[in-house]
């Protein structure tokens, strides 16, 4: 089967309908190739965009940090993560947040892969990094209150999803994504 060709909708209009301190929502009025005419709406994320970090402080094991999700109202279980600051790149946004947020640093750290959550109504991107060679190195953070560290097997992923506090999709599948390029490394490596 041929693909098929897509062509982005024509923007007729777009207007900032609501702002807060993090977000935008704008209204988009598009016509489609069809001739079809819709209104979307989508939040616009501000800033330079945002980090997660898939820490290992040994070859088998990954950092995970409980902090308080305030859209379901609970606490929950994910990777540290957080804002890229203006003038920072990613490599530096994510050694600032594993310090902020674990109280380690990391030597290495390696781009694994840019996650998107809700393309259909956010922009919003996440850069997954890989950060090895951990050494012990706090920071002052931005969070409200200090930060509960676990150490985890990163081949225990089962049990972790069997947990009713880990169901952060993007650290689902940064997990799952550094677990397989780790298995691949290994596997590719001399047996001698």
């Amino acid at each position: 089967m041929p693909p098929i060709s897509l062509h982005k909708p024509q923007v007729l209009g777009r207007e900032e309908i609501a702002r807060s301190r993090l977000f935008t929502i704008e209204s988009l009025e598009l016509r489609f190739s069809n001739g079809a005419e819709r209104t979307f709406e989508r939040l616009k994320g501000s800033g330079s965009g945002a980090v997660m970090i898939v820490a290992m402080p040994d070859p088998d094991h990954v950092l995970l940090i409980h902090e308080y999700a305030a859209g379901f109202d609970d606490y929950a279980l994910t990777l540290p993560k957080g804002l890229v600051d203006p003038g920072e790149d990613i490599i530096t946004a994510a050694n600032r947040e594993l310090m902020e947020e674990c109280g380690v640093g990391a030597r290495r750290i390696e781009p694994l892969v840019e996650l998107s959550l809700a393309p259909n109504y956010m922009n919003h991107r996440m850069q997954v990094m890989l950060a090895t060679d951990l050494y012990e190195k706090r920071l002052p953070g931005d969070e409200p209150e200090p930060l509960v560290v676990e150490t985890h097997a990163l081949d225990a992923l089962p049990a972790l999803l069997a947990r009713e506090d880990f169901h952060e999709a993007r650290a689902i599948a940064a997990l799952f994504i550094a677990r397989e390029k780790l298995r691949s490394e290994r596997q590719s490596e001399p047996w001698w």
